[in-house]
């Protein structure tokens, strides 16, 4: 009996690192979304056309564009947690605090992961992912301080901007644990996606239209070229893999992707935004990383002698 799969599985692993890598450079092309165009708008427009493609997808393989009994409901709930609150929180976080102190902050999305998958998918967590997930938040813990000490804003905005990231985050473990249940399993993953993005945009469009007023759209390339940016490449493209991912191993061990997110934008930011690396930046990172290579390392396997017979323990993690 083969051991069920890790993040070190192949087929796990390969798309983790392309989502990771590509939300890791989702933090620097939000920033260029907020300003000319109200926050709640620019969520509306990158899901709109992220539902777009997805649906487009499914046809070109296809797949039935509807969902079967309790999809429906699923889809709409899935779509305001994950594609309503969750980036509006986040978009707006981004106005109060840098978007380094956000993608950090996000990487607390592991700790609630964790527990909600225990809670309610009975998800085995073992002691060495708690180990590694312990050392992480460390690591994660000094990069939250660096970036607040880096940010010109007061403390007032901190609070407000780290209390929405704060939502975000568990917005984002709700649905990441919705992903994990029989009833998504149950429906289409390209489908199920779509009209979760259609009922996530229509929320937000609502939300925005009650709160900032008409759609506003901002007619420049760099504004629109980051639209299709994060709702096709960032949205449609690493969505499916990501869910694909918790199903595979759990919203625990997916959530490790919200570790490594910062530290891939900050390198981004290196490149292009001219971010410098302080001391408890590189230390923070270090020991997040040795935190990921605690939890999801496999254990040696030792044999077991009894009698006569040598028997390998087959390793259950």
């Amino acid at each position: 009996m083969s051991a069920p799969p890790n993040l070190l599985t192949p087929r796990v692993l390969l798309p983790f690192l392309f989502v990771t890598l590509i939300w890791g450079s989702t933090w620097i092309v939000i920033t260029g979304q907020l300003g000319v165009v109200p926050p709640s708008w620019s969520v509306a427009y990158r899901f709109f056309v992220g539902a777009a493609a997805m649906f487009a997808y499914a046809a070109w393989r296809g797949e039935r564009l509807t969902l079967s009994g309790y999809g429906w409901g699923f889809a709409a709930l899935l779509g305001m947690a994950q594609f309503a609150f969750n980036f509006n929180f986040v978009y707006r976080a981004e106005l109060h605090i840098t978007s380094g102190l956000v993608a950090v902050l996000f990487a607390l999305l592991i700790v609630p992961n964790t527990l909600l998958g225990r809670v309610f998918l009975k998800t085995k967590v073992e002691g060495r992912f708690l180990l590694g997930a312990g050392i992480a938040i460390v690591g994660v813990g000094m990069m939250i301080l660096q970036e607040y000490r880096a940010a010109a804003v007061g403390a007032a905005e901190v609070l407000i901007g780290t209390a929405l990231t704060l939502c975000g985050v568990m917005s984002a473990s709700a649905s990441n644990v919705m992903q994990g249940s029989n009833i998504a399993r149950a429906q289409s993953m390209v489908v199920m996606i779509a009209w979760a993005m259609l009922f996530g945009a229509l929320g937000d469009s609502v939300f925005a239209w009650v709160t900032t007023g008409p759609p506003v759209i901002e007619a420049t390339s760099a504004y629109l070229v980051g639209v299709l940016y994060l709702g096709v490449i960032a949205s449609a493209v690493t969505f499916p893999l990501y869910f694909n991912i918790i199903r595979a191993v759990g919203p625990g061990q997916a959530a490790w992707s919200s570790v490594l997110i910062p530290i891939i934008a900050m390198g981004f930011s290196t490149l292009f935004e001219g971010y410098r690396w302080a001391p408890l930046s590189i230390g923070g990172g270090v020991v997040a990383l040795i935190g990921l290579v605690i939890a999801v390392a496999k254990r040696p396997e030792r044999p077991s002698v009894s009698g006569n017979m040598v028997a390998v323990p087959v390793d259950a993690d």
